[in-house]
């Protein structure tokens, strides 16, 4: 059984055959209509349960579609109607859906609940996003760059704005990837330190430059993020555009990186806020390859964690 928390409790050599296995779906289904059924239907007769303790418009479709795609069911269940560990314990309740689905995804707030949830489940679980990390988004970020520009070992990825659990899921990769990272954001959003010390420890570079002009020579790739979550305050939201503006992704800065440089924002973005228009509907800019992306690595995450 394989769950799927992050990306750094993952062999390599497994994320690589999810990516072949997204790239090999992807391909096969040009120009079929968004609801046929991959060949040999490689969920059918499988129940997925989507658990949306953080409510999600990409995650939600992605994963619904993914599964429907691939011949399997899906039930969808809200932070409302679960209640996790606020009544039921977690622990009974992964032993439940257990007896009912045979692969539970998991998008909500505290990581400790993912843990907790794939302690006790008897079926595969995936991290469809925590306060901590991200990985199905950066799976589907490798695959999109390698799409264009092949393979990611070696290259330069620069990170500019907010050191969140987007941010920390980059840094695993770079560890399990091989590629450099470097963070550009004020000190008062610093990532957690133990992120890069472990992708360090594997071999790669990885640093913080705060000057995002100097962050971005030589980038192969720029990332960013929204600057605010749905529940800041007006407050913190004020305090944080503030701390974040000087480092927006706009032409002037895409032009301190490689000319081919790629752009990726995982959206939904604040437009004009972390980036310009300019920028997001640039030539450069790959953003809507990324949301689609989301689709076929989760397939590829699905069929690994199930072995299909």
């Amino acid at each position: 059984m394989n769950h799927f928390l992050d990306i750094n409790k993952t062999d390599p050599a497994d994320l690589r055959a999810i990516l072949d296995s997204a790239a090999a779906m992807k391909s096969a289904r040009v120009g079929l209509p968004k609801g046929t059924v991959d060949a040999g239907a490689p969920l059918k007769n499988h129940m997925v349960a989507l658990i949306f303790e953080k409510p999600s418009t990409r995650t939600r479709v992605s994963f619904d579609l993914g599964v429907r795609q691939m011949g399997g069911q899906t039930i969808v269940l809200s932070g409302s109607e679960m209640q996790l560990g606020h009544g039921e314990t977690i622990a009974d309740t992964a032993q439940v859906l257990s007896r009912y689905v045979d692969l539970i995804m998991i998008r909500t707030f505290e990581e400790d609940v993912l843990l907790e949830l794939a302690d006790h489940a008897t079926v595969p679980d995936i991290n469809g996003l925590t306060n901590r990390s991200h990985p199905c988004q950066i799976m589907a970020d490798i695959q999109t760059f390698e799409e264009h520009r092949g393979p990611i070992k070696g290259k330069k990825v620069v990170w500019c704005g907010d050191g969140n659990n987007v941010f920390a899921s980059f840094a695993h990769a770079a560890g399990q990837f091989g590629f450099d990272l470097t963070f550009s954001g004020p000190k008062t959003l610093d990532p957690e330190a133990v992120f890069m010390d472990e992708a360090r420890a594997k071999g790669v570079t990885i640093n913080i430059e705060r000057d995002p002009a100097k962050a971005v020579e030589g980038a192969d790739l720029v990332v960013t993020d929204t600057w605010v979550s749905m529940h800041d305050s007006q407050t913190a939201r004020e305090r944080r555009h503030n701390q974040l503006r000087p480092y927006q992704v706009n032409g002037a800065l895409m032009a301190n990186a490689k000319p081919d440089a790629l752009f990726m924002h995982c959206l939904p973005a604040h437009r004009n806020e972390e980036a310009t228009d300019e920028v997001m509907d640039g030539p450069n800019s790959v953003i809507f390859d990324e949301a689609e992306n989301r689709l076929h690595a989760q397939k590829g995450i699905l069929r690994w964690c199930l072995g299909v």
